[in-house]
């Protein structure tokens, strides 16, 4: 492979891209663990901020170019970069698996599988002209009205920093590269340091794809000098960021100084409303999701479960039993439900949560101990109950396996305190009466809603209210979001 990774990633020393070339870096290299195992998975490169400046000096210098090329061609090479990604399939899936602890369904199926969806999403060109109906203006400033034509076109914004999150090392990434380069941008991309490995492997796919030099640029570290450098570099135009909220508004603050465009995917605490009518087996397997799904390590996960007093005690026993029955251990291993966490220092935050919640005077109804593993960052799967909207374990994202309960009497006090958060990104609602359902989700301050489901669809925008992000992405809102609106105007 040309980026140097190898068929054995134990001993792989990865080099960057940047300007369609493999570069070493300057400063060194930094091992890259894998989470189940604790063994090396390969070394990542460790770029200076000079470097990171180059890679978007070449985004810079690619831009005009990608930015005129029709985009049936540009949709054209994201298509052939899937096809490159499906014959690899199942050596990316290990990668992956091994760079983040996934378990080997999640690996390939919401993962890579995710990954190359995405591509294959933009790869299907969208108008990018809307023409509007011509109107008869008021008087100008030169006097009369006139009737005037108009047309808002889609320009792509420039140069985009994607900074990705260490959950999932290809959707994430697709997710923002793919919509951006149909767009006509051109990009430079920070991947999460615990699992930048992946994110190589896909700029690997695109250059076989024929992406031309500069038009996609990776650099990667395990300090925050490479982040920060490719933020703030004058020749970056947008920051497309997925990650915590403390480290989007460091960047947001960088973002205003330059009047840099941003797109924020940040943290949640999804609140799980779940009525005394609710179809109680629905709502446990869908509330288990955080114990099972990425380890919890997922925004999105209805973390924070407020239950109505009829059902609480019944439902806090179903869920405590669904997690007992959890399998917790080696990713790889057929039946495993629950694998790691993505490193030990995540692991002992965690932890320290779960402690805290003991403190706070939160029963610990499920886990609440270390797994029993010789190796491996493993955190089992946490339920506490008897919490109060006051506690540090309620309000503040652990990112990992464990729910918090809450008991309600009402409709009006469940809503507020679904919206006693500084989170907003996706809640849930379970109810058997649908019309109240849908009445709930209207009045929760949240990007999203599930009603009777913590299914997603691709196509609906995603984002967050509050603290949990600026903009919206997926689907066609991703194109938007990766582009300035210009109008065009006539005489009509």
């Amino acid at each position: 492979m040309t980026g140097g990774a190898g068929k054995e990633p134990g001993a792989a020393e990865q080099r960057l891209f940047i300007g369609g070339s493999w570069v070493a870096p300057d400063n060194g290299f930094y091992e890259v663990i894998d989470p189940a195992t604790e063994g090396v998975v390969g070394r990542a490169p460790e770029a200076s901020r000079n470097q990171v400046h180059a890679a978007a000096a070449a985004a810079r210098e690619a831009f005009g170019a990608w930015s005129r090329t029709p985009a049936e061609e540009r949709a054209a090479v994201l298509a052939r970069a899937a096809d490159v990604i499906q014959r690899n399939f199942v050596p990316y899936a290990e990668l992956a698996q091994a760079e983040s602890g996934a378990t080997t369904g999640t690996a390939r199926g919401m993962q890579v599988g995710v990954g190359v969806a995405r591509f294959r999403r933009y790869a299907r060109p969208e108008p990018v002209e809307q023409p509007l109906p011509p109107q008869i203006n008021e008087a100008g400033p030169f006097g009369g009205a006139a009737v005037m034509g108009a047309l808002a076109v889609r320009q792509p914004v420039g140069v985009v920093t994607c900074i990705t999150s260490y959950n999932n090392p290809w959707a994430n990434p697709a997710g923002k590269i793919a919509p951006a380069l149909a767009m006509g941008n051109t990009v430079l991309v920070k991947p999460a340091p615990q699992d930048p490995l992946s994110v190589y492997r896909m700029a690997e796919a695109l250059e076989a794809a024929g992406v031309p030099p500069g038009v996609v640029n990776v650099v990667s570290g395990s300090t925050a000098e490479s982040g920060e450098a490719a933020v703030d570099s004058p020749d970056v135009d947008m920051v497309s960021f997925t990650g915590s909220t403390a480290v989007g508004q460091r960047i947001a603050e960088v973002c205003g100084r330059g009047m840099k465009r941003q797109l924020m995917e940040l943290g949640g605490k999804g609140a799980a409303i779940v009525f005394d009518d609710a179809d109680l087996g629905s709502a446990v397997s869908g509330i288990g999701t955080t114990f099972s799904f990425y380890s919890g390590q997922i925004c999105t996960a209805p973390t924070r479960v407020l239950v109505q007093r009829g059902v609480h005690d019944l439902l806090v026993q179903q869920l405590a039993a669904y997690a007992g029955h959890l399998k917790v251990g080696d990713p790889r291993e057929q039946g495993t439900v629950v694998g790691p966490v993505v490193s030990a220092a995540h692991r002992d935050r965690v932890e320290s949560y779960v402690e805290l919640g003991r403190k706070e005077g939160a029963r610990v109804v499920a886990g609440g101990e270390r797994p029993s593993l010789p190796i491996g960052f493993y955190v089992a799967p946490t339920l506490l109950a008897d919490c109060t909207p006051d506690m540090r374990v309620v309000r503040e994202e652990i990112f990992g396996p464990v729910v918090v309960v809450l008991p309600f009497d009402d409709e009006e006090e469940a809503i507020a305190l679904a919206n006693d958060s500084d989170y907003g990104l996706i809640d849930y609602v379970w109810s058997g009466d649908v019309a109240r359902a849908f009445r709930v989700a209207r009045r929760l301050r949240a990007g999203g809603v599930g009603v009777n489901t913590v299914g997603r669809n691709m196509e609906a925008p995603f984002g967050g209210f509050k603290k949990s992000g600026v903009g919206r992405d997926v689907g066609s809102y991703a194109l938007h979001a990766y582009s300035e609106t210009q109008a065009i105007v006539w005489p009509g």
